[in-house]
This record gives structure tokens, sequence and C-alpha cells, in this order.
């Protein structure tokens, strides 16, 4: 299974379930892995072939940006869904984390894996 990842994507979010969490922007922290068949593109050497990782990065941006998320599940439950379903991508990890959530940890969250990792296709 070939992986288009995006590495460490730095979002200002509305996330928390406090009240003061809902009046502020907060740092988080995101990664996706995503599969795709990547012998395509190596083949055609053309963007139309691939899974575009910044297409894809700029429809996390517009996700984060476009509501108010209580729990980081949530969020990254609606980024796999919406990028399985809008890119077709077969399998998705999806990493949400949240900085300075927790006293003495730099960094607390998510990591869900979604379709089949399985995942082959045959050209």
């Amino acid at each position: 299974m070939d992986i288009v990842y995006v590495r460490d994507l730095r979002l200002d979010a509305r996330i928390g379930i406090y009240e003061w969490e809902k009046r502020i922007l907060q740092k988080i922290r995101i990664d996706l892995e995503m599969a795709w068949d990547n012998r395509i593109p190596a083949a055609s050497d053309a963007i139309k072939d691939t899974l575009n990782y910044k297409t894809a990065a700029k429809r996390v941006m517009q996700l984060v940006d476009s509501a108010h998320y209580e729990l980081v599940e949530r969020l990254a439950e609606t980024i796999a869904d919406t990028l399985m379903q809008e890119f077709h991508i077969p399998w998705i990890k999806v990493t949400v984390g949240k900085p300075g959530a927790v006293r003495g940890a730099s960094e607390v969250g998510v990591k869900i894996e979604r379709g089949n990792r399985q995942w082959q296709t045959s050209i």
C-alpha cells in the first residue's frame, strides 16, 4: 500500500468543551496518512492522477474553520469521513493533537484509522 501524507499541519481551531474554549482559537496539529496507488501518477507524471496532498490539506483547513468542535474525536472523524468520501481514499489515518491541553504534556489527542488497510489495486 502506498501512502500520501501530510505531517504537522498546524491550525487554529475552535475546539473544546469548556465555555472559555468556545470563545478562543486554540492551536491544533494534524497528521494525515492516506492510501493511494502511486504507480499511476508515477507512470503518467500528471498531477491529475495523484492524491493531491495540497488539496487534501486545504480541505482539512476548511473543515477546521467551518465549525466549533467540542472533541478532538469528532474533528478526527469528520476529517476522515470527508476525505475518504470526497477524494475516494480507501484507507486513512488521522492524528489530531491539542498541544498544551494537559499540564505537563507537550500534546494530547487521538489517532484513528478508517477504511481498508489491506487495500490493493491492480493496474
